[in-house]
């Protein structure tokens, strides 16, 4: 199937999107955590930033946050007493058979581009599951220049890497 450039580069989130957005994301459960669609919709109206990628289809999202946002996420939580200015980035989804065409990476570029022309924070954030292991993600953020900057336990269970980037 052919699709054009333009299926493949980042654009807003829209509310047409949320009903493919919980599929997906749900359908990546531990990667990124199980959520309902009153929990999804209350990510994207409290979001900073949301992009996604494709129309006929949705093949990734992302939803970020910044500093004061109602969010009772334990990692968001933990940025939060660790940092003044940043932006979170709290869940990036890429659907399974479109996985490894970069659109992870440009959707990351997408809120750095956003997080420079705004001039909003100084440090872009997430987390990567170190248990269970999110090897591909692990290696991903490496390649884009993240940084641990913590460790925590999540839940029981869930061990996570905290990360951060500088955008300058």
């Amino acid at each position: 199937m052919y699709m054009s450039q333009s299926e493949l580069e980042p654009r807003l989130f829209v509310a047409a999107d949320i009903d493919s957005a919980l599929e997906l994301n749900n359908a990546n459960s531990p990667s990124v955590g199980e959520i309902d669609r009153s929990q999804l919709e209350f990510l994207i109206e409290h979001s900073l930033y949301s992009f996604a990628i494709g129309t006929a289809q949705l093949h990734a999202f992302c939803i970020t946050f910044a500093p004061g946002a109602p969010y009772t996420s334990v990692n968001y939580q933990w940025f939060s007493r660790k940092y003044s200015d940043f932006v979170y980035l709290d869940r990036i989804v890429v659907r399974e058979n479109m996985r490894n065409q970069s659109l992870g990476a440009k959707l990351y570029a997408a809120v750095e581009q956003r997080m420079l022309k705004d001039r909003c924070a100084p440090l872009l954030t997430c987390e990567v599951n170190l248990k269970p292991p999110n090897l591909g993600s692990i290696r991903f953020h490496n390649r884009i220049g993240f940084s641990e900057v913590g460790q925590q336990d999540s839940k029981p269970g869930l061990t996570v890497s905290l990360l951060a980037k500088t955008i300058l």
